[in-house]
C-alpha cells in the first residue's frame, strides 16, 4: 500500500495573531441575539453575510471566496438563514465604516456579518471581520487573522466556527476533517481506499491506492493520526497513518478477524475486536509498550468497542442477551451492563463528545435507522432511516452526525452505491456530502489545533 504524496497541510496555528476589534461604545457581552438550540426544531435565524471587502481584485477575490465558504456553512449547519445579497442594500465599501443598521433591519437580517481581505508587503493575507446585532446596533465580535494566502478556506472554517459559538453558545465544528472509505467498481471487485476531505467535502485526497483492501478508519485525538484496518497478503492489519507526513506504521499483525480500531481519548491506546478461536472478544493495545490486554472473555460476540470522552467506559454490541444489543462497562472491563431494550437489534455504538449520548445503528423488521440513547439506556431517539444506514460518526461539538447511506441497486437489494450524509439532533437537518466517487463509514476529526 503507498499513501500519495502530498503538500503537508498547514496548522491553523499559521493564523498567528488573532486581534479583537473592538468599536467605541459597543461591547460585545451586552448583545442580546442568541439562538436557543436546546428546543426540537430551529427556527434558522435570518443573517446577511457580505463579501468581505478588497481594494486590489486579487484581494477582493480571496473576500469572495471565504465569504461563500462562510455563508455555505453556517447554511448547512440549519441553524442559520443567510439572506440573498441582491437584497442588501448598503455596499461591502461603504460597511469598512459603519452599517447603517436601518439597511438591513428592513430586509429583515437580524445578524450581520462584514469583513475585509488584505495582501500584506510580506505576503501574508489579513482578514478581518465583525459580527453585529442589526436591532441593538451593537458588534458582538471582531477578529482578525493572518495567514499564508493558500489557506484562505482554513480561515474561513475559523471564523464560521467564532460566529457558531457567539451566537449558539456552543463550539462549531466546520474547522475538521473527514476520513472515510472510498469505493468504486463492481460489487464482486469492489475497490476501497482512504480518503480525506474537510467536513463540506473540499480539499478532497486518497490516501492509499486501493492496492489493499482498508476499513474502519478513525482519527486520533490530534487529528493529526488515523488508525484503520488493512488485509496484506490475506492477514488483517492495524496501521497508524500520519496524515501530514503520508507516513504509515504497522501498529500489529492479528490474526483471524480483526474490528474496528479506534483510539482512546488520550490518544495511548487503541481498541479493537478481535475473533480468535471463533470468538470475538474486546482487546486493547498500548501504543507505546505494543502491550495487547483482553477485556471480555464471553463465548457471544462482542464487538464496536469505543470509549467515553473521559475514557472511563466503553461501549460496544454484543449478543450475550441473544440478539445484538449494546452494552457498558468500566474500561478495565468491569461492570458490564446493557443499555439498549428496544425492539430490534443495535450495533455501532459511538459515545458523544460531550458525554451525553450513544449514537448506533438499529435495525428492525428489515429496516435501518441512526439513533441516540442516553448512556444509561434511556430517551431514544431515532433520526433517520433507509434501507441501509450505518456508521454513525459524531462532530465534535456533539450535535451533527455523519453516517453513509446504501441504496439498492435492483429489487432483491444487492448492489448500489453508498454516499455520506450528516443529519443534526432534530432529525429535520440532514444533508448529503458530496464525494467523488461512492462512500462509506465515515470518521470526524477533532477540531483541527
Amino acid at each position: 500500500m503507498r499513501p500519495f504524496s502530498q503538500r503537508p497541510r498547514e496548522p491553523a496555528w499559521i493564523a498567528a495573531l488573532v486581534i479583537v476589534l473592538c468599536t467605541a461604545g459597543a461591547l460585545a457581552a451586552r448583545a442580546e441575539l442568541t439562538i436557543d438550540i436546546t428546543r426540537g426544531r430551529v427556527e434558522p435565524l435570518p443573517i446577511a453575510i457580505t463579501d468581505f471587502y478588497g481594494e486590489t481584485p486579487e484581494a477582493a477575490a480571496y473576500g469572495r471566496d471565504i465569504t461563500q465558504v462562510i455563508s455555505a456553512n453556517l447554511e448547512r449547519s440549519g441553524l442559520f438563514k443567510p439572506t440573498d445579497p441582491r437584497a442588501f442594500i448598503q455596499t461591502a465599501a461603504s460597511l469598512q465604516v459603519r452599517p447603517r443598521f436601518s439597511d438591513w433591519r428592513v430586509i429583515n437580517a437580524q445578524a450581520l456579518v462584514n469583513g475585509r481581505a488584505q495582501l500584506m508587503p510580506d505576503g501574508r493575507l489579513k482578514v478581518e471581520f465583525r459580527l453585529w446585532d442589526t436591532f441593538a446596533e451593537q458588534q458582538m465580535i471582531g477578529l482578525a487573522y493572518f495567514t499564508a494566502p493558500h489557506n484562505w478556506r482554513q480561515v474561513a472554517h475559523i471564523i464560521s466556527d467564532a460566529l457558531y459559538k457567539r451566537i449558539t453558545g456552543e463550539d462549531g465544528y466546520f474547522n475538521t476533517r473527514v476520513v472515510y472509505i472510498a469505493e468504486s467498481g463492481s460489487p464482486k471487485n469492489r475497490i476501497k481506499q482512504l480518503a480525506i476531505m474537510d467536513q463540506d467535502g473540499a480539499n478532497h485526497r486518497f490516501l492509499t491506492d486501493g492496492d489493499t483492501l482498508v476499513l474502519t478508519p478513525r482519527f486520533s485525538p490530534t487529528a493529526q493520526e488515523i488508525t484503520y484496518l488493512s488485509y496484506y497478503q490475506d492477514q488483517p492489519r492495524v496501521y497508524l497513518f500520519n496524515i501530514d507526513t503520508g507516513q504509515q506504521e504497522v501498529v500489529g499483525d492479528f490474526p483471524g478477524m480483526t474490528f474496528a480500531p479506534r483510539f482512546s481519548p488520550d490518544g495511548n491506546t487503541v481498541i479493537m475486536s478481535l475473533a480468535r478461536n471463533g470468538n470475538s472478544d474486546i482487546y486493547t493495545m498500548d501504543l507505546r509498550t505494543r502491550r495487547v490486554k483482553q477485556l471480555t472473555s464471553h463465548p457471544a460476540i462482542d464487538t464496536s468497542p469505543g470509549y467515553s470522552p473521559d475514557g472511563r467506559q466503553i461501549a460496544f454490541n454484543s449478543d450475550r442477551g441473544g440478539s445484538p444489543q449494546l452494552y457498558i462497562m468500566d474500561a478495565d472491563g468491569r461492570n458490564v451492563r446493557r443499555i439498549s431494550f428496544g425492539e430490534g437489534r443495535y450495533a455501532t455504538p459511538v459515545w458523544s463528545p460531550r458525554g451525553d449520548l450513544v449514537a448506533f445503528t438499529k435495525i428492525h423488521k428489515g429496516r435501518f435507522y441512526i439513533g441516540v440513547m442516553r448512556p444509561d439506556g434511556r430517551g431514544e431517539r431515532l433520526l433517520t432511516d433507509g434501507f441501509l444506514v450505518e456508521g454513525p460518526t459524531w462532530a465534535p461539538n456533539g450535535r451533527v452526525l455523519m453516517f453513509f447511506r446504501q441504496t439498492p441497486g435492483d429489487a432483491e437489494g444487492k448492489g448500489g452505491t453508498s454516499q455520506l450524509y450528516s443529519i443534526d439532533l432534530t432529525g429535520y437537518n440532514e444533508r448529503e456530502i458530496i464525494t467523488p466517487i461512492g462512500a462509506s463509514d465515515p470518521a470526524w476529526s477533532p477540531l483541527i489545533p
